[in-house]
């Protein structure tokens, strides 16, 4: 049987992508750099999601930690020996003192927007890695800029790597990440109420698929994704990115759903978010897409609120929410309903609900007063709370508990 012959079309259904290398002498002035240098740290974006393997590779040559930006959350394993998890003010303490101590500097497929949280310019020499030729140096000076795709770019960079043996810095990292990983454990396990928002990410992490795709919001939500969902052999990771939008989690849960049939895909919102978006559930129930969408409630614009005392110095103003029964909301769209309020019923509520075989939206009940504090306070930061505190904020006991309670918890 003939094959018709395809007609002409004005557009093509395929990507010719183009990987260029970079010139020999800029690849050897980059290894050269590295090799000089004894505390290597390298930060991945979203260009390294295709380079898990060159990345590692390099790491394992330059006994460097990993800092990952949260668009390249995905590209290796959380749990990786190199892995030192997220940047800025999601992110995490040993991620943080890496980069205030290291004296070489890679920046893989990332546009990381906040340079306060980058090495301070003159401490450290930085090789740039990026397929947008514009991007180089962008953020942070660079002494070598390398234009192309990043997991072509480090196959050609690797074979001028020379191996380090002496491994302190990366050996010190790790022992910093082995207790922020305990922390974590502490924290994601609080037993006291209200319910800490922490508590659900950290119960639902373990109940994730090998190869789930995660979708986040902007906000508060984003410092629980970004800190207790952790990254797994072939699982994906999304959310908004440099842009903060609100409300992205729910529409991109519904495009991975429709791209990846079959896989399990979580969204993980705040109710400012969900508010915003509210009828997609019942696209969810239309197209019968089995999305499960997790709602942190606490009936405020939590990252607004905090950014408001931690970044201006100011009480909160114009944050608190509507609330709404999110879960009796599904329901009458057709959806599933459940309610967590309780630690204890965390991981029972979660694992009943990821087993529903149609879309479930999963309104958890938490304390407004837990603030997403960063991995390291900076003393201005610090200085604004406390002006904040003292200017009225009308929670400023609660919040003053709260802290408390938590760094002495975190000693016991």
């Amino acid at each position: 049987m003939s094959v018709p012959p395809r007609t002409s079309e004005h557009s093509e259904d395929m990507l010719a992508a183009s990987h260029p290398t970079p010139p020999e002498r800029l690849l050897k002035q980059a290894a050269d750099l590295i090799n000089s240098g004894s505390k290597v740290a390298m930060l991945i974006g979203r260009g390294c999601l295709n380079a898990r393997e060159e990345v590692l590779a390099l790491a394992e040559a330059t006994g460097a930690p990993v800092i990952k930006a949260l668009l390249g959350k995905a590209a290796i394993p959380d749990r990786n020996p190199f892995a030192l998890g997220g940047i800025g003010l999601l992110g995490t303490a040993p991620s943080q003192d890496a980069l205030k101590e290291c004296d070489r500097f890679l920046i893989l497929g990332s546009s990381f927007p906040y340079m306060e949280f980058l090495p301070k310019p003159g401490q450290a020499k930085t090789i740039q890695v990026d397929r947008d030729p514009t991007r180089i140096g962008l953020r942070h000076p660079v002494e070598v800029g390398l234009v192309g795709d990043c997991a072509t770019v480090l196959r050609a960079l690797l074979p001028m790597i020379e191996h380090k043996k002496h491994r302190s810095f990366l050996e010190k990292s790790q022992k910093r990440m082995a207790a922020w990983n305990e922390l974590m454990e502490k924290r994601g396990t609080r037993s006291d109420m209200p319910m800490k928002p922490q508590v659900v990410t950290y119960e639902l992490n373990k109940l994730l698929d090998s190869d789930a795709i995660i979708c986040s919001d902007s906000g508060t939500i984003a410092t629980w994704t970004a800190r207790y969902i952790e990254i797994r052999d072939q699982m994906q990771f999304s959310l908004s990115g440099s842009l903060a939008t609100m409300a992205n989690g729910l529409p991109y849960g519904i495009g991975a759903s429709v791209a990846y049939p079959g896989r399990q895909v979580v969204c993980i919102v705040g109710d400012g978010g969900l508010t915003m978006l509210m009828g997609e559930i019942a696209t969810l129930v239309k197209y019968k897409l089995p999305v499960k969408v997790v709602v942190i409630k606490n009936n405020v614009l939590g990252e607004i609120r905090w950014e408001q005392m931690a970044q201006e110095g100011n009480p909160q103003f114009g944050v608190d929410l509507q609330p709404i029964d999110f879960a009796g909301y599904a329901r009458c769209c057709g959806a599933a309903g459940f309610t967590i309020e309780d630690p204890k019923d965390a991981e029972s509520t979660l694992r009943q609900a990821l087993a529903h075989p149609g879309p479930a939206v999963i309104q958890a009940v938490v304390d407004p007063n837990e603030p997403p504090l960063p991995g390291n306070i900076s003393a201005e930061q610090a200085l604004h709370f406390a002006e904040a505190l003292g200017k009225g904020e009308k929670d400023r006991w609660k919040i003053v508990k709260t802290v408390l309670e938590d760094k002495i918890r975190e000693v016991i």
